[in-house]
């Protein structure tokens, strides 16, 4: 909460809005909407997306209210109302009736030929369509904003100047035109990002009463219920029923995953064939889902580096070009001579001034990647990092967990010390590795119990020694469960150990009082994608690397399996950071881990990837890019994207100077017209927007042998018991 006066004991707590700004139509717009947004009293922070046609304003709602926000933006006619959720909006199916009347007109006025006062219908063809570019022009000025209306107005007012009426209703008709062509356009894109921004489900069925209730009033430990076709309010996990959950919304998996008593379920995924009855686990603010959506919508508010120059460029360019004009004019009224060509010259250099289809060049096509990418089940932080995976040259991959399942099991355990009880050890093993987070902690664990061994006994002075393992204080004795490099500081490594570590278990120590009691191997699966995936990103020219704290030979098993790839084994977390840096000096390198233990070298990569988070609070908050499942393929697909996303940026970039060129070339060789300067203006937006929408256009996946195989082994080992 924010106090907002002296007087008085009163507070309002800072209240997000967002609006839908449908009379958006260029990049410099949005400086318009900033000026007159701030200007307000109550009004802390203005955010506008131009491709999605969005403002996100901050503001204390005692002091202006979101309705007066919207009759502000609606004053400056630029059709703005409050988003609501659930609810999308899109432009005009149709132009307007004054784009309509200026046409016919205009179509009229050009048979002046044969009756020549005909031509005084193109004023009228003028005076149709200007209205709201004249609001739209006076709030500009207002707010000291040069932008496009401000420019066609003074080129409308020029060609009528000179007797051109003709072109002053051709100018006025085709930028009215042009404009609702651009938004028709652009509603995919902003439609696409929108569907993603409103998968949070608003009601859930509360199972007790058969109620239906706002999600928000939903606590913990809720039993809801779930019907087949129903989406999943929250997330939770089934206590009753069994179904299968398309999860594509959330993980872009087209293949629907079997949930039954004790599995995970997240909101906004859908219930396809039975009941269930789902415990809820968290409120609906912190499902995945809207975690997902808070940062998608962030992830659009960052502008990439290439936005930032542009923006830098834009905002010298249009200042240049007009002064140009500017100096045309006033030389051509000073000298006289030919007076009527140098002044077309100069309202044509007004009109191409305006950096509109440059401005949106980059966020355009960023919007529309990052829509596609949370369609795929990818969730990337922003503009820099989509255009980070397409200049990607290096990958480093953790194993455990990561190219592997991270679920062992134990292969085998011998005892070293004789003299000491196998239970005794057992219960010991179980109640220290229960204090432990490591994957490896759970398979100990489930194995004493499958042993008949329980955790019970207390642990003192529980501590984890980092890159060694763990210790602590059981009935009196000190006990040491670690790996090898543990035991080889002890002098704890045995001949055993070896016929392990060939067969690429992992090889694991127990001490007591210093002295080695017992030794065990655990074992873990190599994900049934990764090979496919190390493939697909060595055929992008991608250098891939493992990185481990395991040991040679475990690392070297899994090297077999997953193909030709650089290994480096034995590693601390700063060595990874290390290896990490090396890798950054030879161009851009990722870092794919769990997004918990790998925090380090996730940080220090230029792209951390934590993969299969849906749920993983803290994966979505280290990493730059989150795969939301666990299919690694996913990592190759979204270089793909970004490669794809930077070739329609550099092409966006490249159609927009290159036209402005073209035309302020054509205009001094005394060729260009100002109707061909508003066509070349605003068709090169809808060129450019069409172009960033070829993102959206998914390619139809065929599901393959590979990929059957793929989803029968996840569903079997969901229904096989941990251990055998």
């Amino acid at each position: 909460m924010k106090q907002i006066g002296l007087e008085g004991d009163y507070y309002s707590a800072e209240q997000e809005t967002r609006f839908d700004v449908l009379g958006i139509c260029c990049g410099s717009e949005a400086a318009l909407i900033e000026r007159l947004l701030k200007a307000l009293e109550g009004v802390e922070r203005v955010s506008v997306n131009v491709p999605s046609k969005t403002v996100t304003v901050v503001h204390h709602p005692l002091s202006i209210s979101s309705s007066q926000i919207a009759k502000t933006l609606n004053e400056a006619g630029l059709n703005a109302s409050i988003r609501a959720l659930g609810e999308i909006k899109s432009g005009r199916k149709w132009p307007s009736a004054y784009t309509l009347v200026s046409g016919v007109l205009l179509f009229i006025a050009f048979f002046k030929y044969l009756y020549s006062p005909l031509q005084w219908l193109a004023l009228g063809a003028v005076a149709a369509a200007l209205p709201r570019m004249i609001l739209k022009c006076l709030a500009a000025l207002r707010g000291f904003v040069l932008d496009i209306n401000v420019l066609m107005l003074i080129a409308v007012a020029g060609a009528i100047g000179l007797g051109n009426y003709l072109e002053a209703g051709s100018i006025v008709f085709l930028f009215s035109l042009a404009e609702w062509l651009e938004s028709r356009s652009s509603d995919k894109a902003r439609l696409a990002i929108a569907s993603v921004i409103n998968l949070a489900p608003q009601t859930a069925v509360i199972e007790e009463s058969g109620l239906r209730v706002p999600v928000k009033d939903v606590e913990i430990n809720t039993l809801i219920s779930v019907k087949a076709g129903e989406i999943i309010a929250i997330d939770g996990i089934v206590v009753s029923g069994r179904s299968s959950v398309d999860e594509s919304s959330l993980t872009g998996e087209s293949l629907p995953v079997e949930k039954e008593v004790g599995a995970n379920v997240w909101a906004g995924t859908m219930n396809l064939t039975g009941y269930l009855s789902v415990k809820t686990v968290a409120l609906a603010s912190d499902s995945a889902v809207s975690r997902m959506i808070k940062l998608v919508e962030e992830a659009q508010n960052q502008r990439s580096r290439t936005d930032q120059f542009i923006q830098h460029f834009a905002k010298y360019y249009t200042p240049a070009v007009v002064l140009v004009a500017a100096g045309i004019s006033a030389a051509a009224c000073i000298n006289g001579e030919n007076k009527q060509y140098w002044l077309y010259l100069a309202l044509v250099l007004l009109v191409v001034s305006c950096p509109c289809a440059l401005v949106i060049s980059t966020p355009v096509a960023t919007t529309c990647g990052l829509a596609q990418a949370a369609k795929m089940g990818l969730l990337i932080k922003g503009g820099n990092y989509l255009e980070a995976l397409g200049r990607l040259t290096a990958i480093a991959f953790d194993k455990t967990g990561t190219l592997t399942q991270g679920e062992f099991r134990v292969v085998d355990i011998q005892v070293v010390e004789e003299k000491i009880d196998t239970q005794k050890m057992l219960l010991w093993m179980s109640s220290l590795e229960s204090k432990s987070s490591h994957p490896m902690s759970a398979a100990l664990v489930a194995y004493c119990r499958a042993q008949g061994v329980e955790t019970s006994a207390e642990v003192g002075k529980f501590q984890t020694v980092e890159g060694e393992g763990i210790l602590g204080i059981i009935d009196g004795h000190e006990m040491h469960i670690g790996n090898a490099r543990l035991a080889s500081r002890l002098g704890w490594i045995q001949d055993a150990s070896n016929t392990w570590n060939s067969q690429g278990a992992t090889v694991g120590y127990v001490g007591v009082d210093q002295r080695l009691a017992m030794v065990f191997s655990v074992a873990d699966q190599i994900r049934p994608e990764a090979a496919q995936a190390v493939k697909d990103l060595k055929e992008l020219g991608i250098q891939v690397c493992m990185l481990t704290g395991d040991t040679a030979a475990a690392a070297e098993t899994i090297q077999r399996e997953v193909g030709e790839i650089t290994v480096h084994s034995r590693l601390l977390p700063e060595d990874k950071v290390r290896i990490i840096t090396e890798l950054k000096q030879c161009g851009m390198t990722a870092m794919v881990g769990d997004g918990i233990n790998d925090a380090p070298a996730l940080a220090a990569a230029d792209i951390g990837i934590a993969m299969g988070v849906a749920g993983s609070a803290v994966a979505m908050e280290t990493s730059h890019v989150a795969l939301m499942s666990n299919d690694l393929r996913k990592i190759a697909a979204a270089v793909k994207l970004g490669r794809q996303s930077l070739r329609k940026i550099y092409t966006n970039v490249a159609i927009s100077l290159i036209t402005k060129a073209a035309i302020i070339a054509l205009a001094f060789a005394g060729y260009a017209s100002l109707w061909i300067a508003v066509v070349g203006d605003v068709g090169t937006s809808l060129v450019v927007t069409l172009n960033s929408m070829l993102l959206l256009q998914r390619e139809k996946q065929v599901e393959t042998s590979t990929d059957k195989k793929i989803h029968k082994s996840k569903i079997s080992d969901i229904e096989q018991p941990f251990l055998q």
